[in-house]
């Protein structure tokens, strides 16, 4: 049977897999994903990126788009998926974390919430406060502190409530979600709405807050550049993110074939 048949669905990840190193998105990608809209087939990203996606991803190329490593999804503005971290649970860690002097933050309502500048990690990322955690209440999307040793990792898993999990990216950032915020949750929550079987569905990503997401679908691609255990866990392996990757796979397994 041909893939064309097959893919009713394409869920790319942004950063290092459907952007550049230079954090744009190439003309074959964009033109690769307007051509399975085309096809009627379904496109959205799911990033570990919170507001900052809308600015090197537009919404008018996405049917959906999933942030903060699944803990929101939407279609336009309109939010079919939340998962978010309970500021009272989320407190004890963030406190801990400032007392071990990692930079640490809690992203909520679009805003950092964190105990540095985050300007000096990832200049221009977006709104911030430096706060006190101890009097911080707002719910919150991601939790992050950015990590440098194993025992840093090994501090945070030991704070770590049950209600909660950890990511950690190659460069050095931890991520702290609700255990239901995951790329592939909030995938198969709009697959429900569209009634779309995971079997149907494409999935683009590097790194191991991928790995949930290349499972959940019925292809997981992993970039050419994604770590060694999201390769190892892909069905399929595609060209760099530098190389149009995305496109490429596309291109081959579902743009070129006749239904």
């Amino acid at each position: 049977m041909e893939a064309s048949l097959l893919i009713r669905m394409v869920v790319t990840d942004l950063d290092d897999t459907l952007l550049s190193d230079a954090k744009t998105i190439s003309r074959r990608n964009l033109a690769a994903l307007e051509a399975c809209r085309d096809k009627g087939i379904k496109v959205l990203y799911a990033t570990g990126r919170g507001a900052s996606a809308k600015k090197l991803a537009p919404d008018e190329h996405f049917d959906a788009c999933i942030s903060m490593n699944g803990a929101i999804a939407r279609i336009a503005d309109r939010v079919v998926y939340s998962r978010l971290v309970p500021y009272l649970l989320a407190r004890p860690l963030l406190i801990a974390s400032t007392t071990k002097g990692l930079r640490t933050a809690s992203q909520a309502e679009g805003v950092h919430f964190s105990n540095f500048d985050i300007n000096e990690a990832w200049p221009g990322i977006g709104p911030h406060r430096l706060v006190d955690f101890r009097t911080h209440d707002k719910d919150a999307e991601k939790l992050y502190m950015l990590v440098s040793t194993p025992d840093d990792i090994a501090f945070i898993e030991s704070h770590l409530p049950p209600e909660l999990y950890l990511t950690v990216s190659r460069d050095g950032l931890a991520q702290v979600m609700h255990k239901e915020a995951t790329k592939a949750q909030a995938v198969a929550a709009l697959a429900t709405l569209w009634g779309i079987e995971p079997s149907e569905i494409v999935a683009f990503g590097d790194d191991r807050n991928d790995l949930d997401l290349l499972s959940y679908a019925g292809i997981g691609v992993a970039m050419a550049n994604a770590v060694d255990a999201v390769k190892e866990a892909a069905d399929q392996i595609t060209a760099t993110n530098e190389e149009d990757g995305v496109a490429v796979w596309l291109e081959e397994h579902v743009l070129t074939t006749t239904p």
